[in-house]
């Protein structure tokens, strides 16, 4: 099934929609940075908004609703060396149930070459009652790559129960896992997810993944950030923060501060 289907052909409901967006941001030789692929399908569509300096910026728009149980979607992002790249998305994913009884996937693959730049920025996902959601995000990272990445995940709508959300995050430097970690929540998660060593009751969790090529000689110090947040340096030039919230807001408001204090 291509991006472009739709979700019923002649009265018949289809699976799932598959789609895949793809970014290639390259140095352009002149003090910025170009975007030689820049390529969305269906409900991924991308677009090149107003950089700054030699930063290009690239903005992710659902183009549809979704993801939808049985719906497979993936985003990759290529930055080579020098190059320097921003991607956000345009408004929170939404994980909803669908026709489909199947589990929906939502795959994020991220190269970045020694020298590259990459923030990695989205809206915030949203486990809707009653969706089922994968996600995997794997970074690649060269040696002297420089990566900011942040994810927020909100355990259902106001008023609303969630759905089963899973993700899982990997991120490697030179090839080398320095970070594997999978949390699941909701319906048939392990329990225990929502008690005190897990997300103590809070419906909005997140981190940020800080890479910086000095953060190997000069490793960042643990600490807690507040009341909800809290600093870990990991086995390589990167520091993760880990972050809880009662709401949206709140997780962006910890994860904007805790990045001003460690980026």
């Amino acid at each position: 099934m291509g991006a472009g289907a739709a979700r019923r052909v002649e009265g018949v409901t289809v699976s799932g929609v598959r789609a895949t967006a793809r970014i290639v941001a390259r140095e352009d030789g002149r003090g910025g940075t170009a975007l030689p692929v820049l390529q969305g399908e269906g409900p991924l569509a991308l677009r090149r908004t107003r950089g700054s300096g030699a930063e290009a910026r690239v903005m992710l728009v659902g183009a549809m609703s979704g993801p939808l149980g049985g719906d497979e979607f993936a985003v990759e992002a290529e930055v080579g060396s020098g190059a320097r790249l921003r991607v956000g998305s345009a408004a929170a994913t939404i994980a909803l149930p669908g026709q489909s009884k199947g589990e929906a996937r939502y795959d994020v693959r991220l190269d970045v070459a020694d020298g590259g730049e990459l923030e990695w920025l989205p809206e915030q996902l949203i486990s809707a009652h009653g969706s089922d959601l994968y996600v995997r995000t794997r970074v690649e990272l060269g040696g002297a790559a420089r990566l900011v990445l942040r994810e927020e995940q909100v355990l259902g709508r106001v008023g609303e129960q969630p759905g089963r959300l899973t993700s899982r995050l990997t991120v490697c430097v030179e090839g080398r896992v320095i970070l594997d970690q999978e949390l699941a929540c909701g319906p048939g998660a392990p329990g225990g997810w929502d008690g005190p060593a897990v997300l103590g009751g809070h419906r909005a969790v997140g981190q940020l993944v800080v890479v910086r090529p000095e953060f190997g000689a000069e490793p960042m110090a643990a600490r807690v950030l507040g009341e909800s947040a809290v600093v870990m340096p990991l086995a390589g030039p990167a520091v993760l923060v880990s972050a809880v919230a009662a709401d949206a807001l709140g997780l962006r408001r910890v994860l904007d501060e805790a990045l001003a204090a460690v980026a």
